[in-house]
């Protein structure tokens, strides 16, 4: 976690952008990040020198070579560790000049960074507010990996305050939750296929750093890790360049950050390539037949993205390979054509494992849709025996607009460093969801449908056209009110909403 002082010294970069007339939270976040990974190459370089010098032999992997760059500058002067001691007008002018040329060219012509850097840019007006931003940034400590890495997460989160571009963000606990739910192993190859920030593929390679130290340790390991197992794909470009240093901040080499419409293009050259999918992808609405993959719509007829994006998951991985994934409430009783044969196919052709329900302010202030996690296993054969609820109530965190932690930091998150007493549960269900997966073929089995959680047989939920909302299948105990709650009336509403707006949308094809 970060100390006050280094919080309060990101925000007064972040301040001096703002007055510097750099408004834009995205802008600010990328600038931020281009000089945070300038700052991280010069630190490779001393780290290759230093190690060259121990061994008595030449650097084998120079970020900075030797001699001048096409403009004339020498290399040295393009070095963080160089140029922050210059008068701000020259420093201005070797960054401006020659770092950000340097950068386009970083990697090798037609190399996918050098495509995610090709439009890259220095967007800092002054020379004064880039001499301000690199001597504070220079001040900032951040010689160890979890330090830069929450660093970026708190950058990334004031994004998410910042308003309209928050939908890229899916909250860092919710996504360790479903690191866990997967448990990704050494030799997993991992896709985000709308990775935003690459988030899920930053948290994922964190819990193999944790539970798998050998990772680092094994020269096989450690090529796979870097350089195969993370892969992420966007169609924005801000937030490929973005993503990209993300995952170089987290230490993580090589990963594959690339662009790609997802539901736009043809998937034959990776399908069924992935072991993992963590996802929480957009949900526009519907697209036009002619701008989908025609690939996706042999799988499932449709012009709902949310349904396509399941369809592109279940296309992407390999038999045996699993997903967690978030959808929009919808898709678990959606009663239109489509909506049913997904949710059939997930359970008589392949093996759902779960359905978790999130509370619909876990993605305040910036939407207030009611999701849930989706656990699934591709085989192709089916599979599924039962699947599990579990309907989260809490997440640590206030469900309102201001979504103010609500425990200490020790006692957040799936995994806290603290133990949680019977009170501090009603605050943050997550480490329980964790637990009582693990146990979901055992002592879950024997659960009532009056509990947190519980195990519905296969053909139970069958006879109910496939519907996977948990208040279909959930029982009120004699010690609960005997009316719904508003918010159990809100569900129900928001179920004949959809399907009020399916039968429409199937009477207006009609008349068409």
């Amino acid at each position: 976690m970060l100390t006050g002082e280094i919080r309060s010294q990101i925000d007064s970069i972040w301040n001096d952008f703002w007055s510097g007339g750099v408004s834009n939270p995205l802008s600010v976040i990328e600038q931020i990040t281009y000089l945070l990974f300038i700052k991280r190459l010069d630190e490779l370089q001393t780290l290759e020198e230093k190690k060259a010098l121990v061994l008595k032999r030449p650097l084998e992997r120079p970020t900075f070579p030797e001699g001048n760059d096409p403009e004339g500058r020498p290399y040295r002067d393009l070095r963080w560790s160089v140029f922050k001691s210059f008068e701000p007008r020259e420093m201005f002018a070797v960054v401006d000049r020659h770092v950000f040329p340097f950068l386009q060219r970083l990697g090798g012509e037609g190399s996918a960074f050098a495509q995610h850097m090709k439009d890259a840019r220095l967007a800092i007006a002054t020379p004064a507010l880039l001499s301000k931003a690199v001597e504070k940034l220079d001040a900032v400590p951040m010689e160890d990996r979890d330090t830069k890495g929450d660093v970026y997460e708190y950058m990334l989160g004031k994004i998410a305050s910042a308003g309209q571009n928050g939908q890229f963000r899916t909250p860092r606990h919710i996504i360790a939750l479903m690191v866990e739910l997967v448990a990704p192993t050494p030799t997993d190859i991992i896709c985000d296929p709308a990775a935003g920030t690459c988030g899920f593929l930053v948290a994922a390679s964190e819990y193999l750093r944790r539970e798998y130290p050998e990772v680092m340790q094994d020269p096989k390991l450690r090529q796979h890790f870097h350089d195969e197992a993370f892969n992420g794909f966007d169609f924005d470009a801000t937030m490929l360049r973005i993503g990209a240093m993300n995952m170089m901040l987290h230490g993580v080499e090589g990963a594959n950050v690339a662009y790609r419409d997802s539901l736009a293009e043809d998937h034959t050259a990776d399908s069924g390539h992935y072991s993992v999918i963590l996802a929480n992808p957009p949900f526009a609405g519907s697209l036009d037949y002619e701008a989908t993959a025609k690939d996706l719509q042999q799988i499932v007829k449709t012009k709902k993205t949310e349904l396509l994006f399941l369809a592109l998951f279940l296309r992407l991985l390999k038999v045996g390979g699993r997903a967690a994934v978030i959808v929009p409430e919808g898709v678990l009783f959606g009663s239109s054509k489509a909506h049913k044969e997904l949710r059939r196919m997930l359970i008589e052709d392949h093996k759902l494992d779960a359905v978790i329900s999130l509370p619909s302010g876990v993605f305040r202030p910036y939407a207030g849709v009611s999701t849930a996690i989706l656990v699934f296993t591709k085989t192709g054969v089916g599979g599924t025996d039962f699947v599990w609820f579990y309907d989260i109530e809490a997440d640590g965190w206030s469900l309102d607009d201001k979504r103010q932690p609500l425990l200490s930091d020790d006692k957040l998150g799936p995994r806290p460093a603290a133990a949680l007493n019977e009170g501090e549960h009603g605050k943050n269900n997550l480490p329980d969801v964790a637990t009582r997966w693990r146990d979901r073929a055992t002592s879950e089995c024997d659960r009532p449908r009056t509990a947190q959680s519980f195990c519905m047989d296969k053909a139970a939920i069958a006879a109910n056209n496939y519907d996977l909302s948990i208040n279909r299948y959930k029982e009120s105990s004699h010690e609960e009110i005997d009316h719904a709650s508003p918010a159990e009336i809100i569900v129900e509403l928001r179920r004949l909403e959809s399907e009020i707006s399916e039968s429409l949308s199937r009477l207006e094809e009609h008349i068409a």
